[in-house]
């Protein structure tokens, strides 16, 4: 079993954090401690990170470092959670003014800009947690050929729909925002609404695979 280390973030909220390596198994496990949480006394809010769950109590610091044991306990009894996922497919119009950084990541791993959108687009990615924006999904399993730094300086806005990769990660932008992934295509999916009955449109554990648009790069 992995090992594991609680500790304080602030006085009202406890961290788990897992030592590498980071696998689908030990976030699905970690899934099934945030779902496990949700109804325990004295949590607000239990948040899934990658590799980590945050837990943000409603007793002051003294009552946290109890929380450290009990957490420590729960993530030792915790199994994997097989959620009841969807498969979701994102069109995308790769490469041109929609991947500005296509060219980028091709040179890095050394393919051509077809090979990294066929590589991109060949596999099934998990979303393995939300994070950084209202519905921003961290989509693991992504091919190791494609694994790419961030922009040394970030983008001071990056659209809404945008495609990126970041290190060992690829994910989408739900809205406008500066960013520093590297940015391959653009959807025009909406992936947050707040007009719809449910605003995000992936949840953890969903499948997504993207389709490359005959707009782009294909």
């Amino acid at each position: 079993m992995q090992r594991a280390r609680c500790y304080l973030l602030g006085e009202t909220a406890v961290v788990l954090e897992l030592e590498p390596p980071i696998t689908l198994a030990t976030q699905k496990r970690i899934w099934r401690l945030a779902q496990r949480l949700v109804d325990a006394p004295n949590v607000l809010e239990a948040i899934p990170g990658m590799n980590n769950i945050t837990v943000i109590l409603n007793s002051p610091q003294t009552l946290a470092l109890d929380a450290i044991e009990r957490l420590q306990r729960w993530w030792e009894e915790s199994e994997a959670l097989e959620p009841d996922s969807r498969f979701v497919e994102i069109p995308v119009i790769y490469g041109g003014e929609y991947g500005p950084d296509l060219a980028e990541v091709a040179r890095h791993s050394g393919l051509s800009n077809k090979q990294v959108v066929e590589l991109h687009a060949s596999v099934d990615y998990v979303v393995w947690f939300l994070g950084f924006q209202p519905g921003f999904p961290y989509l693991g399993s992504l091919p190791e050929p494609l694994h790419t730094p961030r922009r040394a300086e970030p983008r001071l806005l990056v659209p809404a729909g945008a495609v990126g990769i970041g290190g060992s990660q690829t994910g989408i932008y739900p809205i406008a925002t500066p960013g520093g992934w590297q940015l391959i295509g653009r959807t025009t999916v909406k992936l947050f609404d707040p007009q719809r009955e449910e605003p995000i449109l992936l949840r953890a554990g969903d499948t997504v695979r993207f389709v490359p648009q005959k707009e782009g790069v294909c």
